[in-house]
């Protein structure tokens, strides 16, 4: 067998194995770069919180403050974004953009283990702080100002 270009009526012919080698070349390459194109993307993720379209929402009311019983906790819209606010056992008020800092999946507050989760990995996170404290995820949850003003919980960016 011959790895050789053969011109042959002034066109250049490939051999067999050289057509191989390079088919073969090019599939380890594509192979490599969806390989590490996930590790890529899960070491350096997108830092597209400045950008959000829910930086432009000043405030919004969620409600009473005798909506949120003690010990519990709410999904709701801040703009576009999913956000979480809970009620500890004491009566603070804690506020989070409800996105998982892995892959952005929606977090919700678990009342039986205290704790926010996040079901696509089982990440979890602190429900007074946001901070990861389990799971996959790189980074605390982004905390949202909470105010009581005349017995109604206002959210605003913190």
């Amino acid at each position: 067998m011959s790895e050789e270009i053969d011109i042959l009526d002034g066109e250049k012919k490939i051999g067999r194995a050289t057509f191989v080698k390079t088919a073969m070349g090019g599939f380890a390459i594509m192979w490599g770069g969806l390989t590490l194109y996930p590790v890529y993307r899960y070491l350096c993720p997108d830092s597209k919180d400045e950008d959000d379209a829910s930086s432009k929402i000043a405030s919004l009311d969620i409600g009473k403050v005798t909506d949120f019983s003690p010990g519990s906790g709410k999904n709701f819209k801040f703009g576009s974004t999913p956000a979480l606010i809970i009620r500890s056992q004491d009566g603070d008020f804690h506020a989070f953009k409800a996105v998982c800092t892995h892959l952005g999946c929606t977090v919700q507050y678990r009342k039986e283990k205290n704790s926010i989760w996040c079901a696509c990995h089982g990440g979890a996170y602190d429900p007074a702080s946001g901070k990861n404290v389990a799971g996959p995820p790189p980074k605390p949850l982004l905390a949202l100002k909470v105010e009581i003003v005349k017995e109604r919980v206002i959210i605003s960016n913190a």
